[in-house]
């Protein structure tokens, strides 16, 4: 199974467009989103083109291919518009013997014990920032943001395909290559 996994769109049509082409480009069978959908947040500026109502629809028309866990801008509301589940504080499942456990990550905290083995994964957005850390009994991984990437960081999102995971922006190149 392809899984191309994303986090943080903040409600930029610009951006979800730009999501969901490269969901088809790179033919994923499944879209992963780790949370904050429609929202901006009090913390962030407004991403290009905000428009949530123009982003229910584009990530309708592909429901039944997304799968989704709540980020701290996600609400009860946006629940109400949107056809698949966004509700789930987390995610888990398996690549070959590997778990991976998957959040927004505003509730857990990178070096916070979690119920992960020796070669499991936590995936998490949340920071904006496209990462991967080595911790005790884990690999620590965030595919950054889509819509407001943080540090000098791309727009971007994570594809994980076999036990490889690969960072790339929306031009569709590669700048990170972790095989578990």
């Amino acid at each position: 199974m392809k899984l191309l996994i994303a986090s943080d769109i903040h409600g930029s049509a610009y951006y979800c467009e730009k999501l969901i082409h490269a969901f088809k480009d790179e033919e994923a069978d499944k879209l992963l989103l780790l949370g904050d959908i429609l929202y901006h947040g009090p913390r962030n500026d407004l991403p290009k083109d905000y428009n949530p109502k123009k982003v229910i629809p584009m990530l309708n028309d592909i429901a039944s291919d997304i799968l989704c866990v709540r980020g701290n801008c996600d609400s009860e509301v946006d629940q109400m518009v949107l056809d698949f589940p966004i509700m789930a504080e987390y995610a888990i499942f398996y690549v070959e013997n590997h778990m991976i456990y998957c959040t927004h990550g505003h509730k857990l905290i990178e070096d916070m014990k979690l119920p992960l083995n020796e070669g499991d994964i936590l995936l998490c957005g949340h920071t904006h920032v496209p990462k991967y850390s080595k911790k005790v009994g884990y690999l620590y991984m965030n595919p950054g943001s889509v819509s407001i990437p943080k540090e000098d960081s791309a727009h971007g999102y994570m594809i994980l395909e076999g036990k490889s995971f690969l960072w790339k922006d929306f031009e569709g190149n590669y700048y990170k290559r972790i095989e578990i």
